[in-house]
C-alpha cells in the first residue's frame, strides 16, 4: 500500500531501516520499516503543518483510507499483536529496575562490552548477573486455556507459594487462547513448566512457553 504513495523502492529497505521521503505528496516524512506487531510494516512520522490548515497527518490518514485494502485498528489489536510476537511493553514488562539479564534481553549487551566492569552504565550489576547467574527473577512467556490472566496477577507454585507476577496478558486471536509475559524465580522459566494463578477464585494452570508465540515476519531486505 505504501509503495503506491512513494517514489523510493521500498524493497531495498530492510527491517529497522529508515529514510526521509515524500509520502502521498507530503514532503519531509520520516519512514521506518519497523513496527510493534511482529509483522512487516512501516511507521510514518509526518512533519508539523501550518496553523489554520488541514494537518498533514489528517491528509495522509484520509489518503490511506481511500484504498479498500486499508482498515484502521486500535490499541487493543496492537497489544495482542505485540504479545503474540513476544515484544515487551515498557512500563509493564520492563522498567527502570529491570536488567537485561532479568528481562532475557542480554543480546543488547555486546560481547566486547562484557569483559570489563565500568565499560557501560549498569555494568557492575549486569556483568555480575551474567557471570554468577545472580538475577533473582526471569522474564518468560506463558499460555493459559480459558480466561486470560492479566497484568498484576500473582503466580503460584504447586504448594501455593508466590513465585512470580504477570506483567502482560491477553487473548491471542491467532492461538485462540490466553498468552502473556511474567517474571518468575530462576529455574521456573523453562518451557513446559506448569505454574498456577487464581482467576475468579479458581486455580488455573499456566504453562511457561517459548516466545514468540506466533512467528515474526519482519522483512529482512535483499
Amino acid at each position: 500500500m505504501l509503495q503506491k504513495l512513494v517514489s523510493e523502492d521500498l524493497s531495498q529497505m530492510g527491517f529497522m531501516y529508515s529514510k526521509s521521503m515524500s509520502v502521498g505528496g507530503i514532503d519531509g516524512c520520516f519512514v521506518a520499516r519497523s513496527g510493534y506487531t511482529g509483522e512487516d510494516g512501516f511507521e510514518i512520522a509526518v512533519p508539523p503543518g501550518s496553523a489554520g490548515g488541514t494537518h498533514p497527518v489528517v491528509t495522509l490518514w484520509e489518503r490511506l483510507l481511500q484504498d479498500s485494502d486499508v482498515m484502521p485498528i486500535g490499541l487493543g489489536a496492537r497489544d495482542s499483536l505485540r504479545l503474540e510476537a513476544g515484544l515487551c511493553l515498557y512500563g509493564n514488562d520492563l522498567d527502570t529496575t529491570t536488567s537485561p539479564s532479568e528481562g532475557t534481553l542480554l543480546w543488547v549487551v555486546a560481547k566486547r562490552r562484557r569483559g570489563e566492569k565500568g565499560s557501560f552504565v549498569g555494568s557492575e550489576r549486569i556483568l555480575d548477573e551474567i557471570a554468577n547467574k545472580s538475577a533473582t527473577r526471569k522474564r518468560c512467556g506463558f499460555t493459559i486455556n480459558g480466561a486470560p490472566a492479566r497484568a498484576g496477577t500473582p503466580i503460584l507454585d504447586a504448594d501455593g507459594t508466590e513465585v512470580g507476577i504477570i506483567t502482560s496478558g491477553g487473548h491471542s486471536p491467532m492461538l485462540k487462547k490466553g498468552v502473556g509475559m511474567c517474571y518468575v524465580k530462576p529455574g521456573l522459566n523453562k518451557a513446559g513448566t506448569e505454574l498456577f494463578v487464581e482467576l475468579r477464585k479458581k486455580k488455573q494452570t499456566i504453562t511457561v512457553t517459548k516466545m514468540p508465540f506466533v512467528p515474526q515476519n519482519y522483512y529482512r531486505g535483499p
